[in-house]
């Protein structure tokens, strides 16, 4: 089980790295943007939860009756989670690269 997702740790790196260098993969065509389009996506939405939390955050404090604090802590705890989400896949994409490039030949 271990080595299944190593090899597809793998499979996921050799994508990228096909991706940086120019060359598409047959796996990587079929997709609308393939894994650079994904990141891509995720971040243009923790950005959105967070600039939505921002303004309901102003909107709250500037006394807007139409806003409720419930609301405003929904949507803060939302762009909390998306954000340590996105940081974690970080994380573990960086030490998925690190294995890989302190692996002998």
């Amino acid at each position: 089980m271990a080595i299944d997702a190593l090899q597809s740790t793998i499979q996921s790196l050799q994508s990228v790295a096909n991706m940086a260098s120019g060359i598409e993969s047959k796996a990587m065509s079929g997709g609308a943007g393939g894994f650079a389009g994904e990141l891509q996506q995720s971040i243009r939405r923790v950005n959105n939860l967070q600039a939505k939390s921002e303004s309901g955050v102003k909107a709250f404090q500037a006394g807007d009756p139409n806003v409720n604090l419930n609301d405003v802590m929904v949507d803060m705890q939302k762009a909390g989670l998306a954000f340590t989400m996105a940081t974690q896949v970080r994380n573990k994409m960086v030490g998925a690269y690190k294995e890989v490039m302190s692996m002998q030949v």
